[in-house]
């Protein structure tokens, strides 16, 4: 049988909360749309990126992980940089789930999350690993220039 020490007594509430309806839902308060201008684009098979780096000239790829700190730390910056009229027109922005992608991952050489590559008309000119805001912003002024 059980011990009276395991078993906690019913707690009787005084009266019950009312309903307050003239309130903004849950989903609204904590969810915001997408920004339409959002120009980091995902690859989710390798033939994706294959296509992007054969067609732009030049493409900034972040190799990242979903269960990454720094990665998901980083990733609010890259999009702002993406937004930015010195780099919007200019530098295609991409990302690649390193864990949905393995055999990209390894085909570019990723060690270490987050990782960024640069491609200039198809040829790797650069990559930066890790999330170093200075450091990536100095390679993509490096190609703008």
């Amino acid at each position: 049988m059980f011990s009276s020490r395991f078993i906690r007594p019913a707690v009787a509430r005084a009266t019950p909360r009312p309903i307050i309806t003239n309130t903004p839902s849950i989903a609204s308060r904590f969810f915001t749309t997408s920004s339409p201008r959002m120009t980091v684009h995902i690859f989710e098979t390798t033939g994706e990126f294959k296509e992007a780096i054969a067609k732009n000239p030049i493409v900034i790829v972040d190799a990242f992980a979903v269960w990454c700190g720094p990665c998901k730390a980083i990733a609010p910056q890259v999009a702002k940089w993406s937004e930015d009229e010195k780099f919007k027109d200019k530098i295609y922005f991409a990302k690649f789930d390193v864990d949905h992608l393995p055999d990209l991952a390894q085909e570019l050489g990723i060690r270490a999350m987050p990782t960024f590559i640069i491609f200039k008309d198809g040829e790797k000119v650069g990559d930066v690993v890790g999330a170093n805001p200075a450091a990536i912003l100095a390679a993509l002024n490096k190609q703008v220039d």
